[in-house]
């Protein structure tokens, strides 16, 4: 592996990771669901993951939502942080099928690839990962946990649609920019 490519990673996991955890308390309730909302640090997640892959979007997303509840909360609550990591992986893992940093986000196809791939990150680590450990870890009513579950994933595919769609295509549309130019003599 490069070694410019693995500095990247680690700054964009500090940046990622600080912008995720400063943006846990930039929330919108849901309200008839307790302790969901609409969370635009989902859309740094996802925009951190499919530029950078992976490991970026799995540290981002653990370590963020760990910061962000030890910090903002007093606690961590384990069962909503792996999930977290779940969806920075899923994302990240069709990294290089985005182009984002090539500059080939622009296309509906590649757009809709994006927002298919989050949906179902989310819907594994919201609707299945996020409601079992609750259940598992915490002995939470499954009822409870399961409409908890639904409504995140609502929650964060919106937000994602939205937001971290706008994220990666401006970046794309600056990052194809930049490609082409050239050294002057």
């Amino acid at each position: 592996m490069d070694k410019k490519l693995c500095i990247r990673e680690v700054v964009a996991m500090g940046i990622g990771t600080a912008l995720f955890t400063v943006l846990t308390t930039v929330q919108v309730p849901l309200g008839f669901v307790p302790n969901t909302a609409l969370q635009p640090r989902m859309a740094v997640l996802a925009f951190m993951s499919a530029v950078f892959g992976p490991i970026v979007g799995g540290v981002i997303g653990l370590l963020g939502h760990a910061l962000g509840d030890a910090l903002f909360y007093g606690s961590v609550w384990w069962s909503w942080v792996f999930p977290e990591a779940v969806v920075g992986v899923g994302i990240g893992l069709f990294a290089r099928k985005y182009a984002i940093k090539e500059g080939g986000f622009v296309s509906t196809k590649t757009i809709v690839f994006f927002n298919v791939v989050q949906a179902v990150a989310n819907a594994i680590a919201w609707i299945v990962v996020a409601p079992v450990l609750d259940i598992l870890v915490y002995a939470e009513p499954a009822n409870k946990v399961f409409a908890q579950g639904f409504f995140a994933w609502l929650g964060n595919v919106i937000i994602i649609g939205i937001l971290g769609t706008i994220l990666a295509v401006a970046y794309s549309k600056v990052a194809g920019q930049s490609r082409d130019l050239k050294k002057e003599d």
